[in-house]
Parts: structure tokens; sequence; C-alpha cells
């Protein structure tokens, strides 16, 4: 999806209608998130932004005055689409009153469809990175937590009780196994297990 928004704007551009900052912005992101994934943190230049994002280098410099800027703003960027994406997919299956079972097999269908191109490994190494600069550990932190709410509203709407401290936990397990599949390229079975097996501990009985 967020691709796909990218390659509408980089097509208006080319048929000659004028890049809104918006734009530009949004493109710089983008290419950092490639670039990352592509070749992680230490690969990010502000030559290689330009030139993939096809913007000009003083564009680059204009919108981000520093290299935490543009990591802390691309994980940031990359966490609001995908709580989004997520979000409009559980109000779609909001009032189909959905089991765990199905919930959980909903989830697995989501994570499978997910391809782990370059913008998707991207945030990994960008969690790692905030490993080794505190600067990003408030970024990461927003992240998760937006992650821990989406997740709390799911459980909420499941019938989970106490789903806010179950949140957590669902998304660290949720961040983990998938982590798992892209070193190790297994499937979303265990994931759909896994999430199982925390959500019917935490369901009523």
């Amino acid at each position: 999806m967020v691709r796909a928004v990218a390659a509408a704007r980089v097509a208006r551009h080319r048929c000659g209608v004028a890049m809104t900052e918006v734009d530009v912005r949004q493109r710089i992101i983008l290419a950092v998130l490639e670039i990352i994934g592509d070749g992680g943190v230490a690969a990010v230049t502000n030559r290689r932004i330009a030139s993939r994002a096809g913007v000009s280098l003083g564009s680059v410099t204009y919108h981000f005055i520093s290299q935490h800027e543009l990591l802390r703003e691309s994980l940031r960027y990359f966490v609001a689409e995908e709580t989004r994406r997520f979000a409009d997919l559980a109000e779609q299956h909001w009032y189909d009153n959905l089991s765990l079972e199905q919930a959980s097999a909903l989830v697995g269908q989501v994570a499978s469809s997910t391809g782990f191109d370059s913008e998707h490994i991207a945030p990994f190494e960008l969690y790692i990175q905030a490993g080794r600069d505190p600067r990003l550990r408030a970024a990461a932190a927003e992240c998760f937590a937006a992650y821990d709410r989406l997740a709390a509203r799911i459980l909420t709407g499941l019938g989970v009780p106490d789903a806010q401290r179950a949140a957590s936990a669902t998304v660290a397990l949720a961040v983990g196994l998938q982590l798992r599949r892209l070193a190790t390229g297994s499937t979303t079975d265990q994931l759909v297990d896994a999430l199982l097996l925390l959500i019917r501990g935490s369901a009523p009985r």
C-alpha cells in the first residue's frame, strides 16, 4: 500500500504535475526505508537517498537536518502506515463476531501476505539501531506504544480481560516471531499457534 501511493506520486511527477512538499518528504522517507532494508543503517547517505527518491540533494537536507531525524521519522512513518492498515482491517471485521481461532488465523493471513521486502526489513534494523543510539529510543517507544494500543483494542473486542496488560505481550510475541520468520524463512503457522496459546491463556474461562 505504501509503495502504491509512492508510485502514483512518481507517475504524477513524470506527467508534469508538480510535487508538493509532502510528496517530496514522503519520497525521501520511503527511499530511506528501502536503503536501510537493502544495506542497513550504514548504507544511508544523502546522495543515495536523493538518487533513490528522485529528488535533489538539497531537498534531502532541506527536509531533514540530520541523519538521526531521517531515521527517526522513517520509523515513525512506517509504523503509522502499518497500524493504520491493521486498524482498517480490524474495523472491517469488527462486527463479524470472530472467534479467537478466526482472529488468530486472520492475523496469520495478514502476516503471510506481508512480504519481507526492504521496506519491511527496515524497521527491524531501526529497532536494533535504537539499542545503539539512545536518540532513537523515544521514537521506538512511540512505535511500540502504537502497536500496543491497536492490540489492546483488538483484544478488548475479542473479550480478553485486562486487554491492556495482554497487549504488550501480544505485540512482543508477534514482532519476535516475525523476526524469526525473516531469519529462517518459516511459515506463519508458529505465529498463529503462539497467538492462540497466549490469547487463550488470557481469555475468560
